[in-house]
């Protein structure tokens, strides 16, 4: 039986994740600002955007479906199961990042969520039965 990730290991996990991201978010943005110019307004900035969801999301899914595991998760020494203690499936994953979307834009209120859950969940791993474990 696997124990589930420490409140503090997710969290610090999530903290290291952005770190990670805003690099991603750099390199992503300025080969966007190459190829299409300013992106500050307009379509172009809807556009950016798109593209910085779509790469992020691109990153978690791949990393979820290959190992169960980030690069901040394997710091952490930590990873994303589904019921079966198995690594995800691609819909599974891709499901999870859309709800971890909307639990973003809700405030971050489906991470507090975690805060209060009895078993250490955010709000979309409670939804879809994944949970992080501890390896050893």
């Amino acid at each position: 039986m696997y124990k589930n990730a420490t409140r503090l290991k997710l969290f610090a996990a999530c903290a290291y994740e952005l770190l990670l991201l805003i690099a991603l978010w750099m390199l992503c943005t300025w080969i966007f600002v190459s190829i299409f110019g300013d992106a500050s307004i307009g379509y172009k900035r809807y556009g950016l955007q798109l593209v910085l969801w779509l790469f992020t999301g691109i990153y978690f899914v791949w990393c979820w479906c290959k190992s169960g595991q980030t690069l901040a998760t394997q710091t952490w020494k930590i990873k994303l199961v589904n019921q079966q203690n198995n690594i995800l499936k691609p819909k599974q994953a891709l499901f999870r990042y859309a709800l971890a979307t909307a639990c973003l834009l809700a405030c971050g209120l489906g991470y507090f969520w975690a805060l209060i859950d009895k078993n250490g969940l955010f709000l979309h791993d409670r939804l879809l039965k994944t949970r992080f474990i501890q390896l050893t």
